[in-house]
């Protein structure tokens, strides 16, 4: 069953949903785009974990991308193109409805990440609590070198789930993370074979919801009220600080050389 989904009129849709066994999975359907977040993708998919949330047959959530890609993050052609068109006026904040309820997010949510992930693509598993990694996938947050700050509250999330160190090469240095490297991070639980990652993490998001939803969603709350306030405290300076630096001359000589690429 497909549900959430949404898109350009007669086109693909850019969210997926699927229901078995009290298990929705979503998947970003971008693929010729590596699953990069332009506006639609981001209203479809905070569209899509706010309805699962608000679903009782709904106990548990798995996300993963379409294609070779988990997600490639933030869709640069998209963005620039958003900052030309507004001029010097205050930066759009078109992830923040996403994070906002990714952070708040009531039930179990499960990634399998399928394959590359980029920004976003690395920074949403601090929002998730169990996530299973292929083989050949790679994550990276290059938000220095693009002359931007970090986003989705990994600046406090990724401390704590990796350690300082792990999170400084991952936010700072903007290395390439691959799949054991994730791993043993803390970041993700398992590394799978690429043609195996969704069904694993699909197979263990069906075991959980075997669980009372009432007892997921009042543990999984107990877990989110622990830090809830740091969170999204932490989201606000992140967002003030991406609308001081997008557009910034560092921010724009990046756009410009990924264009020229």
């Amino acid at each position: 069953m497909a549900e959430n989904e949404a898109g350009e009129p007669g086109s693909e849709p850019v969210v997926l949903a699927q229901d078995a066994d009290h298990v929705r999975v979503l998947t970003m359907n971008r693929p010729d785009k590596l699953n990069a977040f332009n506006s639609a993708l981001f209203a479809a998919l905070a569209d899509a974990l706010e309805a699962a949330a608000a679903d009782d047959e709904v106990r548990v959530v798995v996300l993963t991308g379409a294609g070779r890609a988990f997600t490639a993050g933030a869709d640069l052609t998209d963005m620039g193109r958003a900052r030309t068109e507004q001029g010097s006026g205050p930066a759009p904040d078109p992830a923040g409805r996403l994070q906002q309820t990714a952070e708040s997010f009531p039930k179990p949510l499960v990634a399998a990440v399928n394959g590359v992930g980029v920004g976003l693509g690395f920074t949403i598993l601090g929002y998730c609590d169990f996530a299973f990694i292929a083989q050949s996938a790679r994550l990276r947050a290059p938000f220095t070198q693009l002359g931007l700050s970090p986003e989705a509250s990994s600046s406090f999330l990724f401390p704590l789930r990796m350690g300082w160190q792990n999170a400084a090469r991952a936010l700072l240095a903007g290395e390439w993370f691959d799949a054991q490297r994730v791993v043993d991070s803390g970041l993700a639980l398992k590394v799978c074979a690429d043609d195996a990652v969704l069904e694993t993490a699909v197979a263990f998001a069906a075991q959980l919801a075997t669980g009372p939803l009432e007892s997921l969603m009042a543990t999984k709350g107990l877990m989110l009220d622990a830090y809830r306030d740091v969170v999204t405290q932490t989201r606000a300076r992140e967002t003030e600080a991406l609308a001081r630096l997008t557009g910034s001359p560092a921010n724009l000589a990046a756009l410009q050389a990924f264009r020229s690429r």
